[in-house]
């Protein structure tokens, strides 16, 4: 009788530690599940925020490389990308050897089926990767041919992201590896990196600032101070949208990294991440906020430049989300606030024409969020920061030298023989016209036509086609769609007349869209 008892409490035991397993299998893939289809959400974050930033003409194109990266990064992730990153064995690994380099194994997906960690595993990984090519895509935009980006995307998806995650998120990468029983990293501690400062932001933000200089800047881009204005982002709902839904998603990017959520350390892990990742983007989009509208000239409302403030807040604590407290994220903001300004005007003097401040954002803000993971974290969030008594700012140092230079030189090794060959930029004429050449659709978001169909009467034509209001005077329709007492600047005025300021005037269909009211004279 006790034999046959004792049988049955470990059956029970056997069965209730199967059920244990499944539960805490099923609890990570909801959880890593969820986190990936935020990340992926945040492409319609980047189109958005890129298609508020371009002229009218430069939609469709922009909105094609974005569809680009996504279709070639997760098949060339399918096929060598996530073999390079995450396929080595792992047992046998020994630092300084070929699989610290790269991974080897897993090509097509072979031998994950198996697992549903390592099918999550794979996913998660895929929009990563997906994340760091699309970076460079606003940087080069209006100017950049599709067929050349796409290579740039192949080759970044297939090469140079899957790299640089092995070294640091394998766990057999000389960012990180194991030695008698501690992670360590070829120059001390394992580097910090928790969600990818420095191995998504970095590494696409630098390629941007490869990209936007060897395609060369818009056409008269810097050729006329007077006509500046021509090139600020023209649809700012759309940038502010697109900027929330990338913050939106910035959760799922950050606290999804704990790559599990069975046990009360992974959630309290994910919980201090999640509010790093509101706390740090507020500060330095202030920030911004502040140092434009207040210090910098002309003063004036800068959203756009909000935003990005936002983006650098964000991008700044990816790498640090996890081990630093909300005191030190806030500085974390601060500062990378203060640095998104300070390179984005570099950037600009230097006659580098970064459409959307990517390397701003993602590259400046890359680095300084690796340096950050140095400099803060205490033993209280299991930080090892320069601050606290750590020696943690080496390793960090280490990275940051070592994604650069590989970032950048493989960049240039790819954006350069494509100009060579043509490959790369539009010619000047066509940068004029290209909404009406290589499209299916002229229709795009804000066009709306003044013509009829074929078939319509000449007469009916001619009374539909609109008088152009005189140049100082704005048109009824649309001060009655302005709010009740706001003014309009004449061509006497010394305020500015940016609220009937011509966006864009089709001649053969007589269009005329004003920027301040957001609205379409017809």
């Amino acid at each position: 009788m006790l034999d046959e008892l004792e049988e049955r409490v470990a059956k029970l035991e056997a069965a209730l530690a199967l059920s244990q397993i499944n539960y805490n299998d099923c609890l990570d893939t909801i959880w890593m599940l969820t986190a990936t289809m935020l990340v992926f959400f945040m492409h319609s974050g980047f189109s958005l925020l890129e298609v508020g930033s371009v002229r009218f003409k430069s939609t469709q194109y922009i909105l094609a490389k974005n569809l680009a990266v996504v279709g070639m990064g997760f098949l060339c992730w399918f096929v060598l990308g996530y073999p390079l990153a995450y396929g080595s064995s792992g047992d046998d690994v020994e630092v300084g050897g070929s699989s610290s380099f790269a991974g080897s194994g897993g090509f097509a997906m072979e031998g994950l089926y198996g697992s549903s960690a390592k099918l999550r595993a794979w996913l998660w990984q895929g929009a990563f990767c997906a994340t760091s090519a699309t970076i460079a895509s606003g940087a080069m935009a209006e100017r950049t041919q599709v067929k050349g980006f796409v290579v740039y995307t192949a080759v970044v998806t297939t090469i140079v992201y899957p790299i640089v995650a092995h070294w640091g998120w394998s766990g057999h990468g000389i960012f990180k590896f194991e030695d008698g029983g501690v992670m360590r990293s070829l120059a001390g501690p394992a580097v910090v990196d928790f969600a990818g400062s420095g191995m998504v932001h970095l590494v696409g933000g630098v390629g941007a600032l490869c990209g936007a200089v060897v395609v060369g800047p818009r056409r008269g881009r810097f050729e006329d101070p007077t006509v500046e204005n021509e090139f600020d982002a023209p649809n700012v709902p759309f940038v502010v949208t697109g900027t929330l839904f990338l913050w939106f998603g910035w959760f799922g990017f950050n606290a999804g990294s704990t790559g599990s959520m069975h046990d009360i350390s992974a959630a309290h892990t994910a919980a201090v991440a999640a509010v790093n990742t509101a706390i740090s983007p507020c500060v330095s989009g202030v920030v911004v906020f502040f140092m434009r509208t207040m210090v910098l000239k002309p003063k004036a409302f800068d959203v756009p430049g909000f935003c990005n403030g936002v983006l650098a807040g964000l991008v700044s604590i990816t790498a640090g989300c996890a081990t630093v407290v909300s005191w030190e994220a806030m500085i974390i903001g601060f500062i990378g606030g203060l640095l998104y300004v300070a390179v984005s005007a570099l950037v600009k003097r230097s006659k580098v024409d970064d459409v959307v401040d990517a390397f701003a954002v993602h590259g400046a803000c890359g680095c300084w969020g690796l340096i950050a993971a140095g400099l803060f974290g205490g033993p209280i969030v299991k930080g090892n920061g320069l601050f606290h008594g750590g020696d943690q700012l080496r390793a960090q140092l280490f990275a940051v030298v070592v994604i650069v230079l590989w970032s950048g030189v493989l960049s240039l090794v790819i954006f350069v023989p494509l100009r060579l060959a043509n490959m790369l930029r539009y010619a000047e004429d066509f940068q004029e016209a290209m909404e009406r050449e290589h499209i299916t659709m002229v229709k795009a978001y804000v066009e709306r036509h003044m013509t009829e169909h074929s078939t319509t009467s000449s007469a009916k034509a001619a009374a539909v086609e609109p008088t152009l209001p005189p140049q100082d005077t704005p048109p009824q329709s649309l001060k009655n769609a302005v709010e009740p007492g706001m003014t309009f600047a004449t061509a006497q005025d010394e305020r500015p007349t940016q609220s009937t300021e011509t966006l864009q005037t089709q001649s053969s269909e007589a269009l005329t869209v004003y920027r301040g009211a957001g609205c379409v004279a017809v």
